[in-house]
């Protein structure tokens, strides 16, 4: 009897160790996402869609919440990294497309947009100053702080889920609540696209979030925390992923529905350009003249925690793939990020905007074949239902970036103009559909090779030596 109130006891203890370091990672990842963009594009979004927010905003959440949790449970189930499930496609996509997806949450476009908008949306309305001399002087601290809490990636969960997140959280919240109680929702008329397409527009608009690609780097993390942390390999360590995940995904929904829910209700919203303006006026409205103390501290606290993030994730990457350390790779990245950032919000998106358009639609044939897969696990193992599917959204991708830059426009326009949902800019989904169909046939009429005697089959479908 004794023996089994103490064997109790323990696996009572044990089980919330694990439910508790389940909630510190769930409220880290959510941190980790949310950036400076996640503040900013709801309440813009609420304002052009007028009447139409609530399809707007659900079409937003669908790219900007439930697409990254998507992302995180893909991973999880497929016990691999995004250039290990990359790989299934090709080589080169293994090679190219893992790299392009972290540089683009990291150096080249997330990182130091993470300084970027703190300067230009937090410390110069605040402290009134600006230039390239300030610039560059606020991003040396910014990012060495940022290096600072991201030096050991073991610990960085614990660090952004049990203090820089719930600061954030209970920031948010209050300026949320605060303007619910001052107002009350007078929404005008729907402006462009939100009049005609309000679902596929508010999709789009959860792109620029980037979440969706960053989840595929941020699960690396999330799955070594929760390995570190003593989550058992297998069912309890992927089940700990996805629940992680999912607590993210969840607190992401309700903030983009409270934010975007300020940009129905403040007064005149019609006049403000961008979101950043519209927060900062809410705050000050609904806090008086604390009020841009507390947005500063908002955007300051939102970008660190999403800096920090991108400094581990790519870190960790860039040393598993590439010669060199982690603290030397997560060095390099902060230099680059500093010089980047501190050149402006207009520079960095210069740099990005291309790469961030021809990533979402392979990353999220990824996504949907990684998830789609265990559905067949019985009959067979995606081969070509994964090669076709990604390497068609690949190259629609690239044609509609050339397009987009002005290189050969008139001659690659019509090949992709045909295609159902190409105006909302979502021409990619159908052929994709088609190549996975066109796969899956393939793949279910080909004879699976035999399992050889003294070999087991994985979770993946690979054999492996018994």
């Amino acid at each position: 009897m004794g023996s089994t109130a103490v064997s109790g006891g323990a696996t009572g203890a044990k089980s919330h160790g694990s439910t508790t370091a389940i909630v510190v990672t769930a409220l880290a990842l959510f941190s980790m996402f949310f950036g400076a963009g996640n503040l900013i594009f709801p309440p813009m979004l609420a304002v052009q869609a007028g009447d139409n927010f609530w399809p707007a905003i659900i079409g937003f959440l669908g790219t900007g919440a439930l697409l990254p949790v998507l992302a995180v449970i893909a991973i999880a189930l497929s016990g691999a990294n995004v250039r290990d499930l990359a790989q299934r496609a090709g080589t080169v996509f293994g090679i190219v497309f893992p790299v392009l997806a972290y540089l683009s949450i990291g150096a080249f476009y997330a990182l130091p947009r993470t300084g970027a908008v703190s300067m230009e949306t937090a410390i110069t309305p605040l402290f009134g100053v600006e230039g390239l001399a300030a610039s560059a002087i606020f991003n040396i601290i910014f990012f060495g702080i940022a290096l600072a809490l991201s030096w050991n990636p073991n610990t960085i969960m614990e660090k952004l889920g049990k203090f820089l997140t719930p600061a954030l959280v209970i920031l948010l919240v209050l300026m949320i609540v605060l303007s619910l109680l001052k107002w009350h929702a007078d929404p005008s008329a729907p402006s462009e696209d939100f009049a005609t397409r309000p679902f596929t527009t508010g999709l789009l608009e959860g792109y620029l979030t980037m979440d969706s690609i960053a989840a595929l780097a941020f699960s690396i993390v999330v799955i070594s925390t929760l390995r570190y942390k003593g989550f058992p390999e297998g069912t309890p360590l992927v089940r700990g992923t996805i629940l992680a995940g999912a607590g993210a995904g969840i607190m992401l929904g309700i903030i983009y529905l409270g934010l975007g829910t300020i940009g129905r209700v403040i007064p005149n919203p019609g006049q403000y350009e961008n979101g950043a303006g519209l927060l900062a006026d809410a705050a000050n409205l609904t806090l008086g003249g604390a009020g841009q103390i507390i947005f500063s501290l908002v955007v300051l606290l939102a970008c660190m925690t999403t800096a920090v993030g991108l400094i581990t994730a790519t870190g960790e990457y860039f040393s598993e793939q590439f010669p060199g350390t982690y603290k030397t790779w997560a060095i390099i990245f902060t230099v680059m990020s500093t010089v980047i950032a501190t050149q402006g919000l207009d520079f960095v998106m210069t740099i990005a905007a291309p790469v961030i358009g021809f990533l979402y639609p392979p990353a999220i044939a990824l996504i949907f074949v990684t998830l789609v897969e265990p559905l067949f696990r019985t009959r067979t193992r995606f081969t070509w239902a994964f090669f076709l599917p990604i390497w068609v959204a690949t190259i629609w991708s690239a044609v509609e970036t050339l397009i987009s830059l002005g290189w050969g426009a008139n001659a690659l326009t019509p090949l992709i103009a045909w295609a159902p949902l190409q105006a909302a800019g979502l021409g990619w989904v159908v052929p994709v559909l088609a190549a996975f169909a066109v796969g899956l046939v393939v793949d279910f009429i080909r004879p699976k090779a035999p399992m050889k005697v003294g070999t087991v089959e994985t979770v993946d479908g690979e054999y492996v030596n018994a």
